[in-house]
């Protein structure tokens, strides 16, 4: 019997080294990569055509997805977690700044849907005290669900945003990092911040999970289990760390989840908040 083949995304990550190379193979199907740099580009097509069977994808993306019934279903399997203190910087050359000195600012991000942008805005926003729509800000790119309305300052085609924050065109940045020496964190310390923030919130910021499409889910939801055990046994070959930023499995999304939704919400990016279960279907519910 031949195994179905599944078009899939995933980034070059070393949890999925063995699953990209072959080592690690299933008996139900095999998987067809097509590689995307930065993984990120493959987010659109996903949404807006489900141009895989199975894609990784930004948490926020997915949600907002959701929010406009986009044919897909999530799978807990966290390819992407980390930190996002170490996410935000400024230009010193143009005076101090820290978190809670942006209300007023003008803030630049590739787009005003990112993940990493919506955990800082929560940050900022629930830890800081900052409010959000005191902030003037300034995109480079479309959301990647067509249908969310983007009323954020659209940069110039020929800008970017490192050098506008260089040039002193945007007071601050999210969702970048730099080893340019002329530009710091907006967290003073922000493996500090991001340790103390965890030791309070117990929660790991999840950044990308896994889709497929939603007529493979209901045409052959053992597949999509399938993948799920797939991806799992890669990131159990990897061991153990401590915090786990690779969660695995509902009950330990669960928390990230439940966070990452009430600052979507907060942030107007989707009309209400999602119960975790309501974000996976029949099948990956059940996935542990």
């Amino acid at each position: 019997m031949d195994r179905l083949k599944l078009r899939a995304v995933l980034g070059n990550h070393p949890h999925v080294k063995a699953v990209k190379s072959g080592e690690l193979r299933a008996d139900l199907f095999e998987l067809d990569f097509i590689e995307y740099t930065p993984t990120n580009t493959a987010f659109k097509p996903m949404v807006r055509e489900q141009a895989f069977d199975v894609c990784e994808m930004a948490i926020v993306t997915y949600l907002m997805a959701k929010a406009h019934g986009k044919p897909l279903v999530l799978l807990p399997a966290t390819m992407l977690g980390r930190f996002q203190h170490a996410y935000a910087l400024y230009n010193p050359a143009r005076g101090t700044l820290g978190p809670d000195d942006l209300e007023g600012k003008r803030v630049g991000i590739r787009s005003f849907t990112t993940t990493t942008g919506a955990w800082i805005r929560g940050i900022l926003a629930n830890d800081y005290g900052v409010n959000l729509d005191k902030i003037k800000w300034v995109t480079f790119e479309d959301p990647h669900v067509a249908e969310y309305v983007d009323t954020t300052e659209r940069a110039p085609k020929d800008k970017k945003v490192l050098q506008m924050l260089l040039d002193g065109e945007v007071d601050a940045v999210l969702g970048e990092t730099t080893d340019n020496p002329q530009l710091k964190s907006l967290f003073p310390d922000p493996a500090t911040e991001a340790a103390k923030w965890y030791a309070r919130r117990g929660v790991v910021p999840v950044n990308h999970l896994v889709v497929v499409t939603e007529s493979l889910a209901k045409t052959r939801p053992e597949i999509v289990a399938a993948v799920y055990d797939l991806l799992k046994r890669n990131k159990e070959q990897m061991g153990a760390a401590t915090p786990d930023l690779l969660p695995f499995g509902i009950e330990a999304n669960r928390k990230p989840l439940e966070l990452i939704v009430d600052y979507a919400f907060q942030q107007a990016l989707i009309p209400r908040r999602y119960a975790v279960e309501e974000l996976f279907d029949a099948t990956t519910r059940g996935l542990n």
